[in-house]
């Protein structure tokens, strides 16, 4: 008689959420104890644009932390994950080109996907692949974080230039050390999400 292996999972679990939301951490905690308790193999990856944590691991806002293989492109993850890898995790999946989307479809007949992104960017409109991986997932646990403003739940990432409000024309991405120097976001209710219309005026005050 054979002896017994335990099946693998397939599927999709996709974190979603504003920033500050603990999106990273959620994808963590997951990983890790799939790793510690389940013995189960893991590999993360993350996006070359986003330079924050380094190169080689994903880090939290909570310090927590997990190794992780940096791509400049999706295609490299397939040719990356290693054939008894039981749990693929893509951290900051919204920066990712579109063909995201067919390499987790490939994924997650295969073994268990898990992704983390943001679901909206700061002008509060869908955010890159995002809207199409959570409609490919069999799980989405999505993650609120607390308003900036008055306390109440967050839904939205407010970016603030110079203390002010975006403008909607602003570069959409912009990764660098969140909170320093005169690009900062901050997590926001529906109500105290603003975006503002218009041209940005120069110091000088020539638009």
């Amino acid at each position: 008689m054979p002896e017994w292996r335990r099946r693998r999972r397939c599927g999709l679990i996709a974190i979603t959420g504003c920033m500050r939301a603990g999106k990273t951490s959620y994808l963590i905690q997951m990983v890790t104890t799939r790793e510690t308790y389940g013995g189960q193999k893991v590999q993360v990856f993350t996006p070359k644009v986003d330079t924050r944590s380094g190169l080689g691991r994903i880090v939290a806002q909570d310090g927590f932390s997990f190794p992780a293989q940096t791509v400049s492109h999706s295609s490299e993850i397939l040719a990356r994950v290693a054939p008894d890898t039981d749990i693929v995790a893509i951290d900051e999946a919204q920066f990712f080109d579109e063909g995201i989307v067919e390499v987790v479809r490939k994924l997650m007949r295969q073994r268990e996907v898990i992704v983390a992104g943001l679901d909206t960017d700061f002008r509060g409109e869908p955010f890159g692949p995002m809207p199409m991986l959570l409609a490919i997932a069999t799980k989405i646990r999505t993650l609120t974080a607390i308003c900036a403003v008055c306390g109440e739940d967050a839904y939205r990432t407010q970016r603030l230039v110079n203390g002010e409000p975006a403008h909607y024309d602003d570069p959409l991405v912009i990764v660098g050390d969140f909170g320093k120097g005169v690009e900062r976001y901050e997590a926001r209710c529906l109500l105290h999400h603003v975006v503002l219309r218009g041209k940005r005026e120069s110091p000088e005050g020539q638009v």
